[in-house]
């Protein structure tokens, strides 16, 4: 059934309009990012066939590449294009939102600044928090992204950055696509290459988290720095 045929309340547009963006479901939403369905399914419903198959998770769906997008029948593209557009939108949107939190106590606020940069990676990508002398956040960048193999980072592009911004402490962090929160060799590797030259330029490694789409694992709280 085309939307046209919907009551006026019940269209996902005129329904934002009328009653705020928080009235709409999750379906209606998308609905409005993709625009229209296809021959034999309304937008809408189209939008409830993508949300189910992610089990309505927009962190699931957030996972999907234009090409699986695709396979949906209706969605071309540039639909699959605006969808992940509109979920990179949402992630920058929560990691600024989270970054106001400027002083870092533990390894859990570190977590929350970087968890929407690395969580749902497929890949492994490596960031580094720059803190000063009161554990405020200076800076915060990527260092590398790729593979297993390239995710690890040069050490002297890290402290070279640090020097930059006046640095004197850095928490490092990067994420697991497997789910797990054990650390390999290559790991503790280079902690310690990490940490050792880090006490030659007296800026102190403080943590490496290792982060999945639902936990964290700190360095520090399991005594390994």
């Amino acid at each position: 059934m085309s939307l046209k045929f919907l009551a006026e309340a019940d269209r996902p547009r005129e329904k934002f309009l009328q009653k705020g963006k928080n009235s709409l479901t999750d379906s209606e939403l998308l609905a409005i990012i993709m625009g229209s369905g296809n021959r034999e399914e309304s937008v809408l419903e189209l939008a409830r066939k993508i949300l189910a198959s992610v089990n309505n998770n927009w962190h699931q769906l957030s996972l999907l590449s234009v090409k699986d997008l695709m396979k949906f029948k209706g969605i071309g593209e540039a639909k699959a294009i605006s969808i992940i557009t509109a979920l990179e939108i949402g992630r920058r949107r929560a990691g600024q939102d989270i970054q106001e939190r400027s002083v870092i106590g533990n390894s859990h606020d570190a977590y929350s600044i970087l968890k929407n940069q690395l969580a749902d990676l497929r890949t492994e990508a490596f960031w580094a928090i720059f803190l000063n002398n009161s554990n405020k956040v200076i800076h915060t960048s990527q260092l590398t992204q790729g593979g297993i193999s390239q995710s690890i980072v040069d050490v002297r592009v890290l402290f070279r950055t640090a020097i930059e911004h006046f640095s004197t402490g850095v928490i490092i962090a990067h994420n697991h696509p497997s789910g797990s929160l054990k650390p390999s060799k290559e790991d503790i590797n280079i902690t310690q290459k990490i940490k050792e030259a880090g006490k030659v330029l007296s800026i102190q490694l403080l943590d490496h988290i290792i982060i999945t789409q639902h936990s964290y694992f700190s360095f520090s709280d399991a005594g390994l720095l």
